[in-house]
Order: C-alpha cells, then structure tokens, then sequence
C-alpha cells in the first residue's frame, strides 16, 4: 500500500509525462490513407478524372454520401475553449490538445475517424452556424468543453435543426457513464435507485444532464439536492428563473425540503454524492462524508485534480469512491461512453442521440462490469477491456431502432460483428505502426 506522499507522487506523473510527450510526437492523430494506392494510375480513380462519378451519383442521391466516402464513420469534436477540463476558459488553441485526445480516444476504443476543431468565436450563435455549415463533411458532431448556460442553447438548437446526430459528451456522455457508476455502486451497498438521497456537487451542464438522466432511469427527484458555487438549489433561488432555466427546473422539481446552505448541508444524510464541480482536492471534506448515510458512494469527477483524494474519502468513511482520472480505481469518464455510444449511433445512421440511447449503453457498460465481478475497486470497466465498446455499440444502435431514429436496420449479431470489426482494427493497427516503427517509442525519461 502506498503512502500519501507516493500516492500524490503518482497523481502528478501524468501531468508531467504530458510535458514531455506532446513535444515529442508533436500532437497525438494524423490522416492515413485506407485505399490501395497500387501505383499513379491509381490516383485516376480516387481523384479526377474518375472522381466525378461518384461527385455525380452523391448530387442525384445525397445518401450515396454515407456509401462513396468516409462520412459514414466521421466525427467532428467542435469546441471553443470555454470550459476546458477544470481549466475554465483557456482559449480555443489551448483546448486543442484536449480536442486531439478525444479524436485519439474515438478511434483507438471505437473504430471511429474523429477531427478536432476549435472554433474562434464564443457567440453562441456563431458557433451554431458554423456546425451547421459543417454538416455535409460529417456523420456526426461531439460538442466538447463549451460552458453553461449556452451549452445547452446550442445542443437544443443542433438537435433540433440538423440531420445527423449532435450530442454535448460533456452532458449525455457524462451522464451516461455516471448512471452505469451508480447502478454497480447501489448492487454493492445493497441499496435501490428509487429510495436513495442524492447529493449533487456542481450545477454546470454535466451535473444537470447527470440529474436528467438518473430521474429517467429511477432516483426520486425528490431526493436529490444539487449545489452551484452559491449554495443549493431550492424554489427560493428565484434569481435563476431568468438567467439559468436549466438551474431553475432543477429547483423546481428537486430538493423537496427545501434545503437550504452549501454543500455539507446537501451531503448530510445522503447515500450518494456525485461531483462535477471545482477541480480539489479540498472542495469536498472529510467531515462532510463522515456526515453521509451508512456505506456512501462518491463520486469525486472534477479534473484534473478530483474534489477529494480518494484514500482521503475512504479513511472517512466512502464504501465505493470513484474520480475520471485513470489512475485510481473505479474511473468515471466519458472514455467508457462516447466510443461506444458514437459507434453504435453511426452504425445504424441515426439522426440523433437520444437520453434512452444513453441509458440503454449505461445499462450495458454496468453489466459488462458485472458479468466480470464488481467489487469496491472494480465499479465500472475500464478502457483495457475492450469488449465492453462492442456491446455498448449493439445496446444503443438497438435502442435507436426501436425509437425510429435509425436509418439502417441491422440485427444484433450484424451490429456485434461491424463494431468489433472496426475497433479492432484500429487498435491493431495502432500496434502494427508502432512494431514497425511508424510511430516511434517514447523517450525515456
């Protein structure tokens, strides 16, 4: 067992290989060809003049895109810098090295072709335009790192006006892998989703996506209480009816009480807490778990730094504590979500990313975990098990059918198959570039 010292040590290499690497290999994904290029003659197929058949076929049929290019299997992960990780708002260009992670982490877990793009403006209205003009490059969009309130402007306004899937992985993805947390955490401490007291730590557009969800899928409203920077949200928060409707909605349908304080008052006598708030590691104290009910679940996810150390929730008193960084046990981070969930959306071409969606990949994700035997470090996958991206694939490509959201019609075993194709693919090929020496070893320190 390691002592605090070497478990801080620990939790500050990450940062510090970070420094090292990204100079190195000078940014994480680059375009690789996926045609034969037998010779030059070739180039008379995949550019002009033999081009102009397909540019043809596609302007007479526009669906023929999805057949005669990679739109099919790409992603476009858009931000503008305004909520980068803990960071808050660093600039576009700073949230590039974020943007570039998550379009490595889309195809390494999920076979899918994912392009970043940090957008020079924070005008909500622009920023709608310009995924609009997108559209026509791409089978999907991933809105990441964009701060609330207009995060949910846009994604409503996304949704509702254009013809691929648009999903905000900081609301719906978040929110998805948290459910799938607290299902397992729940088996663990014996305790059911309808009868539980939820604290909820952070009012941004993860934590309210995380509170939709978790209603949909059980907790009783009543039971959850949720604090921004200014204590919790109850029905005497009327400041927030016009400047924050996502808050007041929350006030409005949670915390029936009417608990009024900061966030001890919101943790005392809860079963769970669930943080997406102000990077710690003192945002969330001791004395405070010590306050919760019997076996407590926490869910400590700020980065990059969690709102409490976990050995620290442990020593009082935390049955199962779980954080989004990959260096502790039990990671709750979109990684478990937005491959899968992406994968198995474009696999049956669906025009949008529903909450049931979701909810149907948390369930999966959860019984991945189980059919391999939870316990109080293994709540939830981790990335290493590979498997769980298929099945999280097939669970929501099935539920977007049976939504009519689909345009493809596929069984369960054609779904299982493509995705598994795919990621292994790109996994493989991954392994064969770095065996070969395409992608040089990293440097020792």
């Amino acid at each position: 067992m390691l002592n605090k010292e070497e478990l801080l040590a620990k939790a500050k290499k990450p940062a510090q290989d970070a420094m090292r690497l990204h100079p190195y290999y000078k940014g994480k994904i680059e375009m690789v060809s996926k045609c034969v290029i037998r010779d030059f003659n070739d180039f008379a197929i995949w550019y002009t003049p033999g081009v102009a058949a397909p540019c043809r076929a596609i302007a007479e049929d526009k669906e023929l895109v999805y057949e005669y290019t990679n739109k099919w299997n790409t992603v476009a992960v858009v931000s503008d810098g305004t909520r980068i990780l803990g960071l808050g708002d660093i600039g576009p260009e700073a949230g590039l090295p974020v943007m570039e992670g998550k379009a490595l982490i889309f195809k390494y877990l999920g076979g899918v072709d994912a392009i970043p793009i940090c957008l020079d403006t924070k005008e909500p209205e622009e920023i709608i335009t310009a995924v609009k003009w997108l559209q026509p490059s791409f089978g999907g969009i991933n809105l990441e790192d964009i701060a609330q309130p207009k995060c949910f402007h846009i994604l409503d306004t996304l949704r509702r006006e254009m013809d691929i899937p648009v999903w905000h992985d900081d609301q719906q993805g978040t929110a998805a892998v948290t459910l799938a947390g607290l299902i397992n955490g729940l088996k663990l401490v014996g305790k059911k989703i309808d009868q539980v007291k939820v604290a909820m730590i952070g009012a941004g557009g993860a934590n309210i996506a995380v509170a939709r969800v978790i209603m949909a899928a059980g907790v009783d409203p009543k039971k959850i209480i949720m604090c921004d920077s200014k204590g919790t949200l109850h029905k005497g928060r009327r400041e927030l009816k016009e400047t924050h409707k996502e808050k007041w909605e929350i006030c409005l349908k949670t915390n029936e009480e009417d608990v009024v304080g900061g966030i001890p008052e919101a943790m005392k006598g809860a079963d769970v807490v669930i943080a997406l708030s102000k990077p710690g590691p003192d945002t969330i104290k001791k004395e405070w778990i010590a306050e919760m009910a019997p076996d407590p679940i926490v869910f400590a996810c700020a980065n990059p730094i969690p709102e409490i150390w976990p050995w620290e929730a442990k020593e009082a008193g935390a049955r199962v504590v779980a954080t989004g960084r990959s260096d502790f046990p039990n990671q709750v981070n979109n990684s478990l979500g937005f491959p899968g969930i992406f994968r198995g959306t474009l696999d049956v071409r669906a025009r949008t990313i529903t909450d049931e969606m979701c909810i149907a990949a948390a369930y999966e994700l959860a019984k991945t975990a189980e059919d391999r035997g939870i316990s109080e470090d293994y709540l939830i996958p981790t990335m290493d098990d590979w498997e769980v991206f298929p099945r999280e694939a097939v669970a929501v490509a099935m539920k977007a059918q049976e939504q009519g959201v689909a345009r493809l019609k596929l069984s369960e075993e054609e779904l299982y198959e493509r995705a598994s194709t795919l990621i292994k693919r790109a996994r493989e090929e991954t392994q064969l570039l770095m065996e070969e020496g395409f992608i040089p070893p990293a440097p020792e320190e």
